[in-house]
């Protein structure tokens, strides 16, 4: 049986203490996997730009496409040099390459860890990821802001029917497996032609699924009803800048980013990428919660037909966080992130020895 390939790329700040924590769980999984497991890493971010040249090589770019998934580190993107440098955000980059239009942003509450909400809930945003306001890849050719005289910055905003469509159509697919409700998320009282077609779109997709529960919210009232009752929502569907904003919203009130898996999908290829930055200022002090990157490799493996894997090291973050013990830092517990690393693998083979 051919290997499941996953290719590693740490990224900057914390990413290689969270990735290396990441690879060290997907190998304590191994064993649960229908197919074997193939790990590579590859050098990106700062680490690439003083080797190569540039912030994500052309190598990297084609290892990625071969891959079955990848897994990608936080960047320091904004410390970058400019493009015509070497300093390319890999992560939009990697998006473009890979036509991945799909980024499924996963928030809910776990037993025993105290989040701000006082209501538990278990929502999914989906996020379109190639078009909106994003100038670094809304383009075929050139950027989508330009200033076309001093004192004057003008942004692009491009939304497509075809774009729409994916991105409601994915948002449907997960409703259909989860409680059965989409909520579009628009502001088209404002921007009527592009939150105009991107309804009009998630409409007649509604339309063909009349199993599902559809209705739409304005973002402003969706931010509002997120922090009163974020229980009423299953899945938000959303255009790029919305769904970024809206789903950290969602991951903070379930407890925090470090919480937040994040997968960007297209029609062949997967990105598992953690939903916070590099905390640069916390890298190499072992105080990082690699949480958020591993349980975004769980859904990676998932998607990529392993859900016992998945399934395990899911059952084992949850273990973790319902104790005050064997969280990390920066949720009031005492461990590192090697610690709760070799925590995580020990539970998994208690509960599969």
């Amino acid at each position: 049986m051919s290997p499941l390939r996953v290719l590693c790329l740490p990224g900057d700040g914390i990413g290689p203490e969270i990735s290396g924590a990441t690879l060290t769980v997907l190998r304590q999984v191994a064993p649960l996997m229908t197919r074997p497991l193939a790990l590579d890493t590859q050098e990106i971010g700062f680490a690439a730009l003083d080797a190569q040249g540039t912030t994500i090589p052309e190598a990297v770019v084609t290892a990625a496409k071969a891959a079955d998934g990848v897994i990608l580190g936080p960047v320091s993107h904004n410390a970058y040099p400019p493009a015509s440098e070497g300093g390319r955000n890999p992560s939009g980059v990697l998006r473009v390459a890979l036509d991945l239009y799909a980024n499924i942003r996963p928030a809910r509450c776990y037993d025993g860890l105290e989040a701000p909400t006082r209501r538990p809930f278990d929502l999914v945003v989906a996020r379109e990821n190639l078009e909106g306001f994003y100038a670094d890849r809304n383009m075929h050719e050139g950027g989508g802001e330009f200033a076309p005289v001093p004192g004057v910055a003008l942004a692009m905003r491009k939304i497509t029917e075809a774009g729409s469509r994916r991105i409601a159509e994915a948002a449907f697919a997960l409703a259909a497996q989860r409680r059965g409700r989409v909520t579009a998320i628009h502001k088209a009282n404002v921007m009527r032609l592009t939150d105009g077609l991107f309804l009009q779109v998630c409409r007649e997709i509604a339309s063909a699924h009349p199993d599902i529960v559809y209705d739409e919210l304005l973002v402003d009232a969706a931010a509002a009803h997120l922090v009163r009752h974020p229980d009423q929502f299953d899945v938000l569907l959303c255009t790029n800048m919305f769904g970024d904003i809206l789903s950290d919203l969602a991951s903070e009130l379930s407890g925090g980013l470090g919480l937040a898996g994040s997968l960007n999908l297209g029609e062949t290829h997967a990105l598992a990428q953690a939903q916070h930055g590099s905390a640069p200022s916390i890298a190499g002090q072992d105080r990082a919660n690699p949480t958020s990157l591993i349980l975004s490799a769980a859904m990676l493996l998932r998607h990529r037909g392993e859900p016992r894997a998945a399934e395990a090291i899911e059952t084992a973050i949850t273990r973790a966080l319902a104790s005050p013990e064997s969280r990390t830092a920066d949720l009031g517990g005492p461990l590192g992130a090697a610690a709760f690393t070799d925590l995580l693998c020990t539970f998994i083979d208690e509960a599969h020895s």
